[in-house]
């Protein structure tokens, strides 16, 4: 079958419903005769009209102007990213440790990569990473492009060189067409990268239960999930850091997480070498939240009912605590409706992609 058309059905797949709602704010209800449609009509992604965007969802997908988005790129970047090949031992890949069925990371608080190492960090999600500002925890890469590459190097993630990841791609038969096809050109590993990047940027979530609510459809949500709506947006403060279409500033923050460790990681201060970036990581987004623990930086938090109380309590106090992080007194009932509220982001349902047939 044509593989065009498998580009168009995980496309489809990966996206549900359309719309251009802005989730980022507490939005009025108005008032409807009958419930909305629980999935909407699809709406094309700028630049990329055969990616759907799921309702709540900006069109925009920050496609770069030098790597446009193309259904050869996309088929040929989602077999890249589950081809265990591009490590150094043939032993993981990006879907390692990013796995779409346990909500594109792995559910363990730090991943392990070649010969079973381990970090120091929790994998975040692919989910929505095309609307990030920056890549990784502590943004050290501006694109997905850039962030693309550094695992395939990184010694304790796939432990492989970027020249010999792609030596190893040159001696696959079957890549050198779909190259030629989606690049005009032989393998590289820019356009490894690119390819990745374009799959990933195709890993949509959105159409959550909240979403439709914000649509007009005042059914979608419970009494408990609309008393955390209004928490979140109000006395919780949430959405000062979790705010836009994917509920995330991109900014960093220091929540004082993992801050009482003898050595503590610093997070952003070792990029940017700012004081006040000491202990700061990216805010992470919440859709689909639910399917994405275990939570903070180190993975250090179980559920999302320990993160509530964290936040609860003014996070862990240090030097560099963000003022932002503040006791919120939020009372045993509140605390379960935030969590109610924050379990009604996941979208409808979670976008899922299977390995392809490896050249």
């Amino acid at each position: 079958m044509d593989k065009r058309f498998w580009i168009l059905a995980l496309s489809m797949l990966l996206a549900q419903g359309c719309g251009q709602s802005q989730p980022g704010a507490p939005a009025a209800s108005p008032a409807v005769t009958s419930p909305a449609p629980s999935v909407a009509a699809a709406t094309p992604a700028k630049d990329a009209p055969f990616v759907s965007v799921p309702l709540g969802l900006d069109a925009d997908l920050n496609i770069p102007a030098d790597n446009p988005l193309t259904p050869e790129k996309v088929e040929l970047g989602r077999m890249l990213y589950f081809d265990k090949r591009l490590s150094a031992d043939g032993s993981v890949s990006c879907a390692t440790c990013h796995n779409p069925t346990m909500g594109w990371t792995d559910n363990q608080p730090v991943s392990a990569g070649i010969h079973g190492q381990k970090g120091g960090r929790s994998a975040p999600t692919v989910i929505n990473a095309t609307y990030l500002k920056v890549q990784f925890w502590d943004g050290r890469a501006k694109t997905l492009e850039d962030q693309a590459l550094g695992p395939i190097a990184n010694p304790i993630e796939m432990g492989n060189t970027h020249e010999k990841m792609v030596a190893t791609v040159l001696k696959v038969p079957g890549y050198q067409p779909l190259f030629e096809k989606a690049f005009g050109g032989p393998p590289t590993k820019e356009r490894v990268a690119q390819a990745i990047a374009s799959f990933e940027r195709t890993v949509l979530s959105g159409n959550s239960r909240y979403d439709r609510f914000v649509a007009g459809d005042s059914s979608a949500l419970s009494d408990s999930e609309k008393r955390g709506k209004d928490l979140f947006f109000g006395k919780a403060r949430c959405v000062t850091c979790h705010l836009g279409p994917i509920f995330s500033d991109s900014a960093f923050h220091n929540l004082g997480v993992g801050m009482g460790k003898k050595t503590p990681d610093l997070g952003r201060y070792a990029i940017s070498r700012k004081d006040r970036d000491r202990g700061a990581f990216r805010t992470p987004g919440l859709r689909d939240v639910s399917r994405t623990a275990p939570y903070m930086h180190d993975g250090s938090q179980a559920t999302l009912e320990e993160v509530v109380d964290f936040y609860n309590q003014g996070g862990e106090k240090n030097e560099w605590l963000d003022p932002l992080v503040v006791p919120l007194n939020l009372t045993a009932d509140e605390k379960a409706d935030l969590v109610a509220f924050m379990k009604a982001l996941d979208g409808d349902p979670t976008p899922l992609a299977e390995a392809p047939k490896m050249p």
